[in-house]
């Protein structure tokens, strides 16, 4: 027998499709999909022990090598009542999530945020000063011809 149809029988146990299960144990469906699936990937150590955490009756050796009895107390019935939800009330407290703990609330989603603190910008002033020139003249005038030869214009020598 592989793991892979001890993760079946143990699904079939709890009367789960491979999409609750994975959510059962906390695990992506597709993780569950590739250990039950042909090509056989065998799971991680992380998985196998989500499982025994989640499923703590589970025989962890029966688990890892098929030996054993699928459960850790051999006395103990291998089958359920048709009804697995019965045993667990959907909103019962357990160890990690008590009601009655002071920080339930913290986590909740519905809790709102304290609004983000934007610093205050520092305002820029800009101011533009326009300076008045003296007129400008015109002091030279060269002229550049394609013999490589130039000639230069002085305002004295240039007529109105």
């Amino acid at each position: 027998m592989e793991i892979k149809d001890r993760f079946k029988m143990i699904m079939e146990r709890e009367k789960l499709t491979a999409g609750a299960f994975a959510e059962s144990i906390g695990v992506a469906q597709a993780t569950i999909s590739h250990i039950l699936g042909s090509r056989n990937k065998y799971p991680s150590t992380d998985v196998i022990l989500k499982l025994h955490q989640r499923y703590n009756d589970i025989n962890l050796g029966w688990l890892l090598t098929g030996e054993g009895s699928m459960t850790a107390d051999p006395n103990e019935n291998e089958d359920k009542d048709e009804n697995p939800i019965s045993d667990y009330p959907l909103f019962a407290e357990n160890a990690k999530n008590p009601a009655d703990d002071a920080g339930f609330d913290k986590n909740r989603k519905e809790m709102s945020l304290e609004l983000p603190q934007t610093p205050v910008k520092e305002i820029v002033k800009q101011e533009i000063i326009y300076k008045e020139r003296p007129p400008r003249k015109i002091t030279e005038i060269r002229i550049f011809f394609d013999d490589n030869t130039y000639e230069t214009f002085k305002p004295e020598h240039m007529t109105k």
